[in-house]
């Protein structure tokens, strides 16, 4: 049986990942408006911990111990980048937070910041000199630090004391379907957790990643920018607002430095293949995974991305479809690389009314789940009825629940959630799955399940087929349920739609139709909203309860 590495802190596997970096000429390259003079900006992993170092010495110089929280702030860059390490180096706890990314939030991302800033009880805040102004500032708040301002000299960073249960990472879970909780990681899980990602995934000093995943996430802090970090491979990295400004940037990246490794939610990887349709002479050849996680995979979507980057050389064996949350670091399950992506097809209507995942024997009434692979090492997942907590069989739909050596210990300052969480060393993951073959099936949210007429509707299922009508904007559809007014419950469809859609009561007629198609009868009611004015978490993922509360309080923005 393979030993496990030797659990360490962040500490020592930094100071490994440049050892390992430096015998590979490998490093990390900051693009587009990452980079400092609009241009790609590369440093050895050894120069960026000599910066990383110095600022880590301006830190202590400061007051910062190890156990204190820091938060730091500002768009994907070089000062930020080093000021994650800085942070580590020093021993104090790296706090991330999000950045507005939708108009129109300016005063909740503010209130928002203040209150993570307040619930971390950070000792300071370094921030980007253009995002200072939105904190805010009041008396008896920490200190604010802005990042171009905390210099210092390497020979003069004192070398911490950090043990394998220090706290590494407080890591606000983005709260698609609650008010975001602290998840804490001391340096033990989220070292078990990357040593698990690169067994998982086969990873090693040839491998060349491309990201533009935001840092306050877990899928872009510890999966691609600890992970390169502490094992020594090449990142090239660009804020997100890169990407969604031009998707099509993602590819050239991919293809311009060759690499073999990038990650993205189900939506990036939409939006790619609608991408790749329209550029020419890139070579994807190279690209080996694909990791897709972080929100409800749709293998329609996947199979639309691999078909129209199969004319650039993308392998259908690339598809790398995860599944991973917060309170496990970051990855839970993986397939094994090289295998591509499974589908599981099953009966809709005896998963919706039986809850078992029978195989589908006719086409009209199949629904495609994605096969997310077997548990990582270190990790073990069981399928349990959420009600009775009774263990489940293959292909019984039930709550997942997971142990291991990366699970978060609870919750920050929050003992009531820790304790409704975790249970006998399991963490109930309020997820809705099953197990077939020992591979993770996830069928969506417990929370989000809409009840009608005995059945277990899914919403991401209605969302997806609403998102194919012409003049809906694709990923940014809700579908949740509500009481009627004669007492049941009925399912509710919020869509925001493009600015060409000139005919609304033909959109709102063809999702009622679609909704129809894909649970039998039709919806309570259909609201077509503004673009972008769905609420969403700081990563993206759409809030469904937050859409509910805004509709039953007349708070949406219509068209």
């Amino acid at each position: 049986m393979e030993a496990f590495p030797v659990v360490t802190s962040l500490i020592d596997r930094i100071e490994a990942g440049v050892q390992t970096g430096t015998q590979a000429g490998a490093g990390i390259t900051f693009l587009g408006s990452a980079a400092a003079d609009r241009h790609a900006e590369r440093l050895s992993w050894a120069e960026l911990h000599d910066d990383a170092a110095g600022m880590a010495a301006a830190l202590q110089a400061l007051g910062v111990v190890p156990g204190d929280r820091v938060a730091i702030i500002g768009p994907t860059s070089r000062p930020l980048v080093t000021a994650i390490q800085a942070t580590w180096l020093a021993g104090a706890t790296v706090v991330c937070l999000p950045l507005p990314m939708r108009l129109g939030s300016i005063e909740s991302f503010t209130l928002q910041t203040r209150a993570r800033i307040a619930n971390a009880q950070a000792c300071m805040v370094l921030v980007d000199p253009e995002l200072e102004p939105f904190l805010a500032t009041q008396p008896g708040d920490p200190p604010v630090v802005r990042l171009p301002e905390l210099r210092g000299s390497s020979a003069a960073w004192e070398r911490p004391v950090v043990d394998a249960e220090s706290l590494a990472v407080l890591q606000f879970t983005s709260g698609s379907t609650d008010d975001p909780k602290g998840v804490m990681l001391p340096h033990r899980c989220v070292v078990n957790n990357i040593d698990a990602i690169v067994h998982g995934a086969g990873l090693g000093a040839g491998d060349v990643g491309v990201s533009w995943l935001p840092l306050y996430h877990d899928m872009g802090l510890i999966g691609m920018l600890s992970t390169p970090m502490t094992t020594g491979f090449d990142l090239a990295i660009a804020p997100p607002q890169d990407f969604l400004a031009a998707p099509a940037d993602w590819m050239r990246w991919m293809s311009e430095y060759r690499a073999t490794l990038a990650c993205g939610p189900n939506f990036a990887y939409a939006l790619a293949a609608r991408a790749l349709r329209r550029v020419d002479d890139l070579d994807l050849s190279q690209w080996r995974l694909a990791l897709n996680g972080a929100e409800p995979i749709d293998p329609g979507a996947v199979e639309a991305f691999l078909e129209t980057g199969a004319k650039h050389g993308l392998s259908p064996a690339a598809a790398f479809c995860v599944y991973g949350m917060a309170e496990a670091t970051l990855a839970i399950s993986f397939p094994e690389p090289g295998s591509g992506m499974s589908v599981d097809t099953v009966d809709r209507t005896t998963l919706e009314h039986e809850r078992y995942a029978a195989e589908a024997t006719r086409p009209e009434d199949a629904r495609r789940l994605a096969l997310l692979g077997k548990p990582l090492r270190g990790l073990e997942v069981r399928v349990c009825d959420p009600d009775t907590g009774a263990p489940q069989s293959d292909r019984e739909v039930g709550e997942l629940e997971l142990r291991g050596n990366s699970v978060t210990p609870g919750y920050w300052q929050r003992d009531d959630v820790t304790r409704a969480t975790l249970w006998d060393g399991w963490l109930r993951t309020g997820d809705l799955g099953y197990m077939v073959d020992g591979q993770v099936v996830v069928c969506g949210r417990i929370k989000d399940v809409i009840i009608v007429g005995g059945r277990n509707v899914f919403p991401e299922e209605i969302e997806r087929a609403c998102a194919a009508v012409e003049g809906v904007r694709p990923g940014n559809v809700i579908a949740f349920g509500t009481d009627t007014r004669r007492g049941k419950e009925g399912i509710v469809v919020v869509a925001e739609t493009r600015a060409d859609a000139d005919a609304p009561l033909r959109v709102r007629d063809e999702v009622v139709d679609r909704v129809c198609d894909v649970v039998g009868i039709p919806p309570y009611e259909v609201i077509l909203v503004q673009a972008g004015s769905l609420p969403k978490t700081s990563s993206g993922k759409l809030q469904r309860s937050l859409c509910r509360m805004q509709y039953l309080e007349d708070n949406l923005v219509l068209l």
